[in-house]
């Protein structure tokens, strides 16, 4: 019985092992945000990771790896075997049903190490509007669903194995819209000065027209008491003949 229950122990170990994901796999790098000079780098639904260049070595050429993105209260029991896109992964129930989901997949050979000269290493999370709703396509890197924070790691499948993972980021807290009516608040100083010096230039612009339009209407009516208009004479020609210049017998005739 005790040679039974010794055979048995390792079995279960692995067991464990494999429904925990293999979460004893070595910790490397923890993705980064990308340097803070690119525009955008957080936004209300979006952020900017370094790609993870010079991370996975000594993996096969046709490894696939994800980006995980996480609820930080789902962090500590997550669990790498669960299928990309499977129950519980779906990015169309994120934080309503399921708290993580996978995404931006891409092998490891789009990850070379060291990167070419003017390369853009870095992946926005969030950037896909088109399938955001589209329960087809559960792992969409749609826009995220609100502030957070988010935790995120990159995993290696081998297949449906997990052959190496990152460590967790630390948590990554996205900007909040700001209300409409906030908005007015704070910039009410500025905007009462605006309104004030728009109603004056506005007054102003009025008594200047009507300056300009009082000027024409008195240049109209002096012109035209001091104008007089006669009525030209018609002209007449008296027709006359002279009398020399035909013989007075002829003209009888």
């Amino acid at each position: 019985p005790h040679s039974g229950a010794r055979t048995m122990l390792p079995l279960l170990l692995l067991l464990l092992a494999a429904a925990h994901g293999l979460d004893d796999l070595p910790a490397l790098k923890a993705p980064v945000l990308a340097n803070s000079s690119l525009g955008g780098q957080i936004t209300t639904s979006t952020f900017v990771l370094e790609q993870p260049r010079c991370v996975f070595k000594n993996v096969p050429e046709d490894t696939v790896i994800w980006l995980v993105v996480a609820d930080p209260s789902a962090v500590p029991d997550f669990n790498n075997s669960v299928e990309p896109g499977g129950p519980g992964r779906e990015f169309q129930q994120f934080l309503n049903g399921s708290f993580a989901y996978m995404t931006l997949n891409t092998t490891i050979l789009n990850y070379p190490c060291p990167k070419n000269p003017g390369d853009i290493t870095v992946l926005r999370v969030g950037s896909e509007t088109s399938c955001a709703t589209d329960k087809a396509r559960p792992t969409c890197n749609g826009p995220l669903p609100g502030p957070g924070p988010y935790q995120v790691k990159f995993l290696a499948l081998n297949g449906s194995k997990p052959v190496a993972q990152t460590a967790w980021s630390e948590p990554i807290t996205l900007k909040k819209a700001q209300p409409s009516g906030s908005i007015s608040v704070l910039g009410s100083g500025h905007s009462a000065g605006m309104i004030a010096l728009t109603s004056i230039l506005s007054i102003l612009f009025a008594i200047l027209l009507a300056g300009l339009l009082a000027m024409l209407i008195w240049g109209l009516d002096a012109s035209s008491g001091s104008s007089t208009f006669s009525k030209p004479e018609a002209v007449t020609v008296r027709r006359y003949n002279t009398h020399h210049a035909y013989d007075q017998p002829a003209a009888r005739l």
